[in-house]
């Protein structure tokens, strides 16, 4: 069984995260797949709308951190930078997607799960949604260029609420910020997705694919330049005592406690 599916019904294709066991936490080989899955969309003629979705109670709770750090820091310094940069290689990939994406969101999505979600073009979200960005609980930036993206879909002020203090928003309130594009019951999550899906696909896809094109490079003509740094800000911040602290707190299962070093 792969843990990213993909699966093609006429012109919906849908793309399904499939680790509800461990609730959808992401490993680099997921990573890897769904990078590969995106870029096959770029010559993919016959589909018109990709869903991205996950099984389970839980769209993502982030990347798996069950292998040990110490395990992550034997490589050298420019194959961690190498490394670290692969996520903001998915988020392009997946913008670059020329169909249009909707992401049926259930459950809580954080750190890449939240990043997931932003890089579609649409969110639709069950009332059990939760979303957010929690990075900084682990004493790290939030990286794959994932900052301007949340900018662009909440404003400044909001984005720094999610992204500063890495709470997990309500579906409620993610839709009247204007995160959600729409909110439904649980039970409702797959068919709206569907349902909207269906919407764009019965429009001609050349007028629809290149629209898409232009307002994402109107909205995000400078974001590349901006977040070129992210990586590094993350190789930084991964060398403090805060992040050794998060991580161990992570593992004991306790609270941690910040110093600033």
């Amino acid at each position: 069984m792969s843990l990213i599916e993909l699966n093609r019904e006429g012109h919906i294709a849908t793309v399904t995260i499939n680790r509800a066991e461990r609730r959808n936490a992401v490993t680099l080989e997921m990573m890897q797949e769904l990078e590969r899955i995106s870029r096959e969309f770029l010559h993919d003629e016959q589909t018109r709308v990709v869903i991205v979705r996950a099984e389970g109670k839980d769209f993502s709770v982030g990347a798996d951190l069950s292998n040990p750090p110490s395990q992550r820091a034997q490589a050298s310094l420019l194959m961690r930078r190498r490394g670290a940069e692969f996520g903001a290689q998915l988020m392009r990939s997946m913008q670059e997607i020329p169909q249009p994406t909707i992401c049926a969101v259930q459950g809580i999505a954080t750190g890449a799960g939240g990043c997931i979600t932003s890089a579609c073009d649409f969110r639709i979200g069950a009332d059990n949604a939760r979303i957010g960005y929690g990075e900084v609980k682990l004493g790290i930036n939030l990286m794959w260029h994932a900052v301007p993206i949340c900018v662009h879909l909440v404003g400044p002020a909001r984005a720094k609420q999610m992204i500063m203090t890495g709470k997990l928003f309500d579906a409620a309130t993610l839709e009247r910020w204007g995160f959600l594009d729409q909110l439904v019951p649980l039970a409702d999550l797959d068919a709206a997705a569907r349902e909207m899906a269906e919407t764009y696909a019965a429009l001609p896809p050349n007028s629809v694919q290149m629209i898409k094109k232009s307002i994402n490079h109107v909205a995000g003509a400078l974001d590349r330049a901006v977040m070129h740094m992210d990586a590094d800000q993350w190789l930084l911040s991964s060398l403090t005592e805060d992040y050794k602290e998060a991580v161990s707190a992570f593992f004991e299962k306790r609270p941690p406690t910040f110093s600033g070093n």
